[in-house]
């Protein structure tokens, strides 16, 4: 599985990780690190049952259209149909039988729509999820003043450190773009 960017090793941002860990351990106090612990798992949640919803929603929309289709074709099949029409200068033209081609939804479409429509669903299922988790662990954070300033003076201080740490290996001649 290391094919996936998701599970792939990133080096790179191993010294990243120890300068957060070392603001989350020594800039925030205990109930701080709860409360950021407990917003992270909000998101992945929320996106999570954003999703399913949305996939649901998908593919029952997907089987209603079908079935609208469906009772279309067969209302089409059971109508009379004209032979022929009469035009006013009394001319009579035939009309092409076209019962061949009011067979029905097919597989192919039914599967199409299905996937589409799920697909679809799910994608709008998820970003609604990811933006209602976002909102709630935002809440969650600011929900206390002094909470959401002791957060953001630790992230300051990272973001410093990490800077520092850019402009060190920027001084010592490693190359802009990519890993060295």
């Amino acid at each position: 599985m290391s094919g996936l960017a998701l599970f792939r090793p990133a080096h790179q941002y191993d010294d990243l990780q120890k300068i957060a860990n070392e603001h989350f351990k020594h800039d925030l106090g205990p109930e701080d690190r709860e409360t950021l612990k407990s917003a992270s798992k909000k998101i992945p949640t929320h996106t999570m049952i954003g999703s399913m919803l949305g996939l649901g929603l998908g593919v029952y929309a997907a089987v209603r259209l079908r079935r609208v289709r469906a009772d279309m074709f067969a209302s089409l099949r059971a109508a009379e149909k004209p032979v022929k029409v009469i035009f006013a200068d009394g001319r009579t033209e035939a009309v092409p039988d076209i019962s061949p081609l009011l067979q029905g939804p097919s597989r192919f479409g039914d599967w199409a729509t299905t996937f589409f429509f799920g697909l679809g669903g799910l994608f709008l299922g998820g970003e609604s999820g990811f933006l209602t988790g976002s909102w709630s662990a935002a809440r969650t954070i600011t929900v206390d003043p002094g909470r959401q300033e002791r957060i953001e003076k630790a992230y300051r201080n990272f973001r410093i450190d990490v800077l520092k740490k850019e402009i060190e290996k920027l001084e010592a001649g490693h190359p802009v773009f990519g890993d060295a």
